[in-house]
């Protein structure tokens, strides 16, 4: 495998899978709005974050049980181990140690592109595949703003 194709710090991941980009688009907006929130309302924006992962992660565990997704215990572990670290920064958060979790969202940023490229991308081939057939294209473009 190639490694993770640096994203533009402006736009979220898309992988070509419809209600998938959905539901990273709205991940990318949840942890951008909690890096970038005064201290004073980081906790509320962390409870957003970890109630979208929640759902974010059950949909794709959700998937890939209902389609028998082949490499889905490894992509679930892994989800798993992305709420249980929630699960254990959100109560420090709550407690005053907001830099605990503006860590924990430092992270999510730097581990997601990652994520997607290699995990989220073959599921959403698959389902792509399953239900139309063929593998999603996606084209990107960049707009060079030198010119």
């Amino acid at each position: 495998m190639q490694a993770p194709t640096p994203i533009d710090e402006a736009a979220p991941v898309v992988l070509g899978y419809g209600p998938m980009d959905s539901i990273h688009a709205e991940f990318d907006q949840l942890v951008r709005q909690a890096d970038a929130s005064a201290d004073v309302g980081f906790h509320a924006c962390l409870l957003a974050v970890i109630a979208h992962l929640k759902e974010h992660f059950a949909e794709e565990d959700a998937w890939m049980t209902a389609t028998e997704f082949p490499p889905r215990d490894c992509h679930m572990d892994e989800h798993a181990a992305v709420l249980r670290s929630a699960a254990e920064v959100e109560p420090l958060v709550l407690a005053g140690n907001v830099a605990v979790g503006r860590s924990f969202v430092a992270e999510l940023m730097r581990w997601f592109p990652g994520h997607a490229d290699y995990l989220d991308s073959a599921l959403a081939a698959w389902m792509c595949k399953r239900q139309y057939g063929g593998r999603p294209v996606v084209l990107h473009r960049r707009i060079d703003s030198s010119v």
